[in-house]
């Protein structure tokens, strides 16, 4: 007979499975391919009580997003160990590039499109802000001091990389799939040295 009740601390413990069981799965095959199904049998659980915990896919895929957090400012320290620091960083930004299996959880274009249209206003505004938190902890990691006006470009250079490497050829078809690691490369090396310039910039005595 199946359970009817559980105890918030039960319900607490579900919670944190379904998170977890959808963020690997992100990583392993993609946010397009993880189906609710798939997450809801990995916690042992069925589609009606899962959806007391998540209203929507996207809510989950948020969610699963902000647990990644913590573990990407990981990764990036980890790829700065043993190695130069300009190689540490191209390292870090070329694993966000590697897509499903590169141990990751990253958007493409249409998966960013299709949360934005529909997560509500409030949603988008804290997305927006633990987003900003993570890269501003990722300038941190990087040596570099953060600043409102650091963290979006940064933002913006580094998810432009990312997204583009993973649309070509799908989702733009007119661009060469034979130049896209060189392009990649230029574009990664481009950001190291907007980090190393920040770095140098920082360390540079008050004038």
């Amino acid at each position: 007979m199946p359970k009817v009740a559980y105890s918030e601390a039960e319900r607490q413990r579900i919670r944190e499975e379904l998170v977890a069981a959808a963020l690997d799965l992100m990583v392993r095959q993609g946010i397009r391919h993880t189906t609710v199904e798939q997450v809801y049998r990995a916690a042992g659980i069925s589609r009606t009580f899962f959806y007391t915990f998540f209203p929507t896919k996207e809510d989950l895929v948020v969610e699963a997003f902000y647990r990644q957090q913590p573990k990407v400012l990981d990764f990036a320290r980890h790829c700065l160990e043993d190695c130069p620091w300009r190689e540490g960083v191209a390292n870090f930004l070329r694993a966000c590039c590697a897509g499903p299996g590169g141990g990751l959880a990253v958007m493409t274009v249409e998966e960013q499109q299709a949360l934005f249209r529909r997560l509500s206003p409030e949603p988008r505004r804290v997305f927006r802000e633990k987003q900003a938190e993570l890269f501003n902890g990722l300038l941190r990691c990087f040596g570099v001091r953060p600043s409102r006006e650091r963290a979006a470009l940064f933002t913006n250079l580094s998810l432009s990389v990312m997204v583009l490497r993973r649309a070509v050829p799908d989702a733009l078809p007119f661009l060469v799939p034979e130049a896209a690691d060189a392009a990649m490369a230029i574009q990664i090396r481009t950001i190291v040295d907007l980090l190393d310039a920040m770095r140098q910039e920082d360390a540079l005595p008050p004038s």
